[in-house]
């Protein structure tokens, strides 16, 4: 498995560091150096990255709030000579921190932990494959068949996602929301939410811009997802 990595540093020094660390590592490659977060923004809109090593403390945009602010997010690792940031990197689901200057036996330690990380999402990708009728997901070391007909809800857990039954305890797995999207039925299945992907049989009570589940669970619509939403209501609304 080689991972594509973005390294992004508006000290130039540093930058190089990572870059040179990276290429220095068999199982990754370096897809791009970026000296602010906004030329990292462009980078990964229009191309691939696995795993992203980003600075904290940066101008213009902050290494926390690059990523807080994109959508699908791929590993992270943050660097920082600021110790006490560490929290706060964790907080967002970093896969670790990297407190400068940074050896090559911490970069080597946090990017193993990656390769496994990004690994297990990529193989349980491959089993995440649905038919007509159901699918096939990996959770606790055990491949798990799910009707389609059962899921009311599927919720975003960061990495993982909470996939939520009728009649049975919810299901998790390491997935992202985008992998398990693309797998399900589009006829069946609608995300309104980036949190949340629910079962367009399922919906019985709408209020709000919310969908109503048992057990008093509130769905919001996000208004990225509200036209589409509304238009689906229309085409079953009786007048």
């Amino acid at each position: 498995m080689q991972i594509r990595c973005v390294a992004i540093d508006d000290e130039p020094l540093a930058l190089k560091q990572i870059g040179a660390y990276i290429e220095k590592t068999p199982f990754l490659e370096l897809a791009a150096l970026c000296n602010s977060a906004i030329d990292a923004l462009e980078f990964i809109s229009s191309d691939k990255a696995d795993l992203v090593f980003v600075d904290i403390n940066m101008p213009d945009l902050n290494g926390m709030d690059f990523v807080k602010s994109l959508k699908e997010k791929p590993g992270i690792i943050f660097t920082t000579a600021y110790s006490e940031y560490a929290l706060d990197g964790f907080k967002v689901d970093a896969i670790d921190y990297l407190l400068k200057p940074i050896g090559y036996n911490d970069f080597l330690r946090a990017v193993n932990k990656a390769k496994l990380l990004l690994g297990n999402i990529e193989q349980n990708r491959d089993t995440a494959k649905a038919s007509s009728d159901h699918l096939f997901v990996k959770s606790e070391y055990k491949i798990m068949r799910i009707e389609l007909s059962d899921i009311k809800y599927i919720e975003s857990m960061h990495e993982y996602v909470r996939i939520h039954l009728a009649n049975e305890k919810p299901v998790m797995t390491l997935l992202s929301m985008k992998t398990i999207e693309e797998q399900l039925p589009k006829e069946k299945f609608m995300r309104v939410h980036r949190s949340y992907i629910v079962n367009k049989e399922k919906i019985k009570v709408v209020e709000r811009n919310r969908i109503i589940f048992d057990n008093n669970v509130y769905i919001p619509v996000s208004d990225q997802y509200k036209t589409v939403f509304q238009e689906f209501i229309n085409r079953n609304f009786l007048i």
